[in-house]
């Protein structure tokens, strides 16, 4: 007869709860709804949910949401909806492994929003569009953004982060003083008389941005330069909310998870434009993305508990995991809901953002072209180290390099130089 104890009867409930806190589970499931009502018909969306890259002898799924709002017509967000991507994926080396392709992912997009913009502007088109774009591959989210259209994570557990940074002059003082000293003026609308109204603006142009894809009329100082968030999320999962400046003028991103909590994305996006225009009517173009990151064949995450009172939920920096993660454990099994930062940068400079400090720059060519991927001969690159006033970057036979074309607008962004034929300069 066997010893008492030698064998435990385990209830199945605790196994399976066993086997799902043991599990590496790779791959969420990706539930999305989108929602927009149109004025001026300048709010593009791309939604790409089956994207698949060649790894080894097989394949890795990812999923990409843009969100363009444009401004002085359609072009440049029609143009960005329609080129970003290629731009983006163009970047990033070919063969990387899993870890190595997501590691790439932010200078890939800082490249790739360069090179749109670019690309663009030789196209002589006035229009501009501000961007938020954002890259699902596993349990981690990449998100770029230029403008003042928002992306907002809510985690399982009913905590808010902001994975984007907005780039309305009024609010940014930084930005402020860096258009100010590539050369261009901060300024509010002059109605005579001395009388000074609405936001702050860049002059010339009067644009309340300053970072866009496109608006050549305004200054090369209105740079494409994403801020660029990388999150990694646990098996909780969350709820991604991406949406224009027609929705976050009118409802806080607390307002915004609270009115639509408990719906399916595609309900929760409807419900969240709704609201968004119930106030005031329609104005603006309003457009929302909604985004429910889960583990797969589960049903609409849970609403969280309520929050208690007095205790802020708004995130703007992210928790490491640490030895007190533990803490944050509600029942035996359960694996903590913490939200794990990867990568964040928001500097205007390409010498910055193209630095050869990331892990990845052995990844990369020397002799191509860090933004628009062109073939460039020995020797005939230029270091984007070149004339930089930084000690620490003061090698200038460093790559990454550029080509004359690309170096040319690294200038002009830094207010150097205009860009082509006095671009800056407005009509």
């Amino acid at each position: 007869m066997l010893s008492k104890g030698e064998y435990q009867t385990v209830p199945l409930s605790v196994l399976l709860k066993r086997e799902l806190a043991n599990e590496k589970i790779e791959r969420p499931e990706l539930c999305h709804g989108q929602a927009s009502q149109s004025k001026k018909g300048e709010d593009f969306k791309l939604v790409k949910t089956e994207c698949q890259r060649v790894l080894g002898d097989g394949v890795a799924p990812y999923s990409v949401f843009g969100l363009f709002d444009g401004h002085n017509g359609s072009a440049a967000a029609i143009y960005a909806k329609e080129n970003l991507l290629q731009n983006v994926l163009s970047a990033i080396p070919p063969d990387l492994s899993r870890d190595e392709w997501i590691a790439a992912l932010p200078r890939a997009l800082v490249a790739g929003f360069v090179k749109t913009d670019k690309d663009f502007q030789e196209r002589a088109k006035t229009s501009g569009t501000t961007v938020t774009f954002v890259i699902i591959e596993g349990w981690v989210v990449t998100v770029a953004s230029v403008g003042d259209s928002r992306c907002i994570l809510e985690s399982a557990e009913g905590g808010i982060y902001y994975l984007s940074a907005d780039h309305r002059l009024e609010c940014n003082e930084e930005e402020r003083e860096r258009i100010t000293a590539c050369g261009g003026e901060v300024g509010r609308l002059n109605a005579g008389g001395g009388t000074e109204i609405g936001p702050l603006r860049c002059w010339p142009g009067g644009l309340c941005l300053s970072r866009s894809i496109g608006d050549m009329d305004v200054g090369e100082y209105i740079v494409p330069v994403p801020y660029v968030k990388q999150v990694k999320l646990t098996s909780a999962g969350g709820r991604l909310v991406i949406a224009s400046d027609g929705v976050w003028d009118s409802l806080s991103a607390e307002s915004a998870v609270e009115c639509s909590r408990g719906m399916p994305a595609d309900a929760a996006a409807s419900q969240i434009v709704k609201e968004a225009v119930q106030p005031k009517g329609i104005r603006d173009d309003t457009t929302c993305i909604v985004i429910d990151i889960q583990l797969p064949e589960k049903p609409n995450p849970p609403a969280p508990p309520p929050k208690k009172s007095g205790k802020g939920v708004f995130k703007s920096m992210f928790r490491k995991k640490t030895s007190e993660s533990s803490s944050n454990i509600q029942k035996d099994f359960c694996e903590p809901d913490v939200v794990e930062e990867l990568f964040e940068e928001g500097s205007a400079s390409l010498s910055d953002r193209l630095d050869a400090k990331y892990p990845v720059c052995n990844m990369f060519k020397l002799f191509i072209c860090a933004v628009c991927q062109v073939d460039i001969n020995p020797g005939q690159g230029i270091s984007i180290h070149a004339g930089s006033s930084n000690t620490r970057s003061s090698r200038p036979w460093d790559g990454p390099f550029l080509c004359s074309s690309c170096q040319e607008k690294k200038e002009a962004m830094e207010g150097r130089r205009p860009f082509g034929d006095g671009r800056y300069n407005s009509e």
